[in-house]
């Protein structure tokens, strides 16, 4: 005589699973919500409310009853009053604009524009300030002429104020009759302000494109900031960097006429460099050392796009400029000086 045996169900495992898969949603749902209930708290605290009291109260309001709405009450009504409550501070966020009229720092406080006449740049507002301290200077903007034809290269900097994943980046094109055209992104601080990571994405400062000569932006970092400062000839051919040039000229004139936000993320100094290289006929994605800008020199040098021949190290040991730029200071050939250590520059593109 034979039995047969029944298998019983696999319930504890799709109870498992089914578990596991509540938590997950449980955890998405969590982190939404905290994220949407942060991000509007901290909107309210860097609004243009001119009273911070009143910002710093309105803000504990509605921290206070976003965690009653999302996590505390049962009222039925309560996901729709915290959603008309979200829409009218969406609404009140987008009245917030940029502004071209307020009291800035010297060093900001005047907006550069590009004149294209056929082959021939000019440049207003060029600033080329005098230093004695990194606060105490005498501002000087002056015109100056580039001939597109007589652009032969670019160069990349990456500064550091402070050891970490985050840097600041910004270019110079290369002439063979005129001294280099530094252009360096940057936020548009008022008077009393200074950079504040968090404040910078909530409308904060307002974004300019500073262009001068390196005596000025390089030499500020390096010799009075003493900012850790390393320079690399760029892979480009002259025709590719005439091409990113004009892409930079049309933003400055752009900012010049309308006014706009600097944004940690979306609209700083190496997402634009990045954004205005597609432009400009670069092939490529997105990077995460495009955010965490400290590494992307080690990103430009595993693509190739700087020289790529000297093992890292001794390229970013050759590329360490602080000592060459405190030797020249305000000699003439600062510029050359800067580039003596540099590897010979490679045009051939990447």
């Amino acid at each position: 005589m034979t039995s047969t045996e029944t298998p019983a169900p696999n319930r504890p495992r799709k109870s498992w699973l089914r578990k596991c898969l509540g938590w997950l949603l449980a955890g998405i749902g969590f982190l939404c919500r905290f994220l949407l209930l942060g991000w509007g708290t901290l909107a309210i605290y860097y609004s243009n409310l001119p009273w911070f009291r009143a910002r710093l109260a309105l803000a504990l309001v509605f921290l206070a009853f976003g965690i009653w709405a999302l996590w505390l009450s049962r009222w039925r009504w309560r996901f729709p009053a915290f959603a008309v409550a979200y829409l009218a501070l969406l609404a009140w966020w987008a009245t917030i604009l940029p502004s071209q009229d307020r009291h800035w720092r010297p060093e900001v406080a005047v907006l550069p524009r590009a004149t294209i006449e056929g082959d021939r740049v000019r440049i207003t507002g060029f600033r080329n300030f005098e230093y004695r301290t990194k606060d105490d200077f005498t501002a000087h903007y002056e015109e100056r002429e580039f001939l597109l034809s007589h652009l032969t290269s670019m160069d990349f900097f990456l500064s550091f104020w402070a050891k970490g994943p985050v840097g600041h980046t910004f270019v110079s094109f290369n002439f063979d009759n005129a001294p280099p055209l530094c252009i360096s992104i940057e936020t548009r601080p008022e008077v009393g302000e200074g950079f504040d990571p968090i404040a910078s994405l909530f409308k904060q400062f307002e974004l300019i494109y500073v262009v001068g000569d390196e005596r000025d932006l390089v030499r500020v970092r390096t010799n009075y900031r003493h900012e850790d400062v390393f320079l690399y000839h760029m892979r480009i051919s002259p025709e590719h960097a005439r091409r990113f040039l004009l892409v930079y000229l049309e933003r400055i004139n752009e900012l010049a006429d309308r006014a706009e936000f600097y944004h940690l993320l979306s609209n700083n100094c190496t997402i634009n460099i990045v954004r205005y290289a597609n432009r400009a006929g670069r092939v490529g994605g997105l990077d995460f050392r495009h955010v965490l800008n400290g590494f992307i020199d080690r990103y430009l040098y595993l693509t190739g796009t700087i020289d790529s021949s000297l093992p890292f190290a001794e390229l970013r040991q050759r590329s360490y400029i602080n000592k060459a730029a405190q030797e020249a200071d305000t000699d003439s050939d600062f510029s050359e000086h800067i580039r003596a250590s540099l590897p010979e520059r490679d045009h051939d593109q990447p």
